[in-house]
């Protein structure tokens, strides 16, 4: 039987000298893998979800001029501070974005951050805000064939202060909060944002719940930061992502990711 590049089928174990033909009931049939002659990925990834954050980060990186690609998400490498980083994007949605996060893992990346855009659910949670997301509630279908034990995915504790001491060295306007996650964008319905305002959720956006359920399940650091697009508060839709503030915060959340990665150092995780 063929075998795709980068998946590799469960081996069946051999007892005594016979093959068990049945894995484990928790075991998966196809698990990531590196293909020979493959190439590895930097330890530090930066993942994002729309082409110009990608673009952007490239340029700061210096990016090598040609990227490579899992299925249609490009990757490219570059140096911040002397840290080598990989770039990704765009990887937008939970399912894909775990398609590519696995395989990044299985390429060597050992931290991960994921910078995204949000929708803000709370007054005062403003376009052009950064947002940390503290944990995230799954409202997508692909968390939960990852979340071990009860509760909602949670992004890595030591990454994630990094980052929240990142952004009180700032003078960024930023929230540190729960967000929901959800694979239908135009189904944020007036009773989902009034449930989710009562619960206090700050935000929704689409990838965060996955990642975190993934990095936990594989025992690699995950983390995101948020950049508010617009405002669902008030229950009218108020797009912000065409704003010259967005633009800016957008740029100077890149930076501080890019700064984040470069500090992260694996033996002190």
């Amino acid at each position: 039987m063929s075998q795709e590049p980068g998946r590799t089928a469960a081996r069946p174990k051999i007892i005594s000298g016979t093959p068990e033909l049945q894995p484990s009931a928790h075991e998966a049939l196809i698990n990531p893998s590196r293909a020979p002659g493959e190439a590895s990925v930097s330890a530090r990834v930066i993942l994002t979800f729309v082409r110009p954050d990608y673009q952007y980060l490239c340029r700061l990186v210096q990016a090598e001029a040609s990227p490579r690609h899992l299925w249609e998400c490009a990757l490219r490498e570059g140096l911040w501070e002397g840290r080598p980083i990989t770039i990704v994007a765009p990887a937008m949605g939970a399912p894909y974005a775990v398609m590519v996060l696995e395989k990044l893992i299985a390429l060597g990346a050992r931290m991960v951050l994921a910078l995204g855009w949000c929708g803000s659910l709370q007054p005062g949670v403003c376009n052009g805000d950064l947002l940390l997301p503290t944990l995230a509630v799954a409202g997508e279908g692909t968390s939960r064939h990852y979340v071990l034990g009860d509760g909602d995915p949670a992004p890595a504790a030591a990454l994630t202060a990094r980052l929240q001491q990142t952004l009180k060295n700032s003078e960024l306007p930023w929230h540190a909060g729960p967000i929901w996650t959800t694979d239908a964008i135009f189904r944020e319905t007036v009773d989902l944002v009034q449930h989710y305002q009562a619960q206090g959720i700050l935000g929704v956006e689409m990838e965060m719940s996955a990642l975190f359920a993934v990095g936990r399940f594989r025992q690699v650091p995950v983390a995101g930061l948020l950049v508010v697009s617009d405002e669902l508060a008030t229950l009218n839709w108020q797009p912000g992502y065409r704003e010259e503030r967005f633009r800016q915060a957008r740029e100077q959340a890149a930076r501080l990711v890019l700064d984040v990665a470069a500090q992260w150092d694996a033996d002190h995780v």
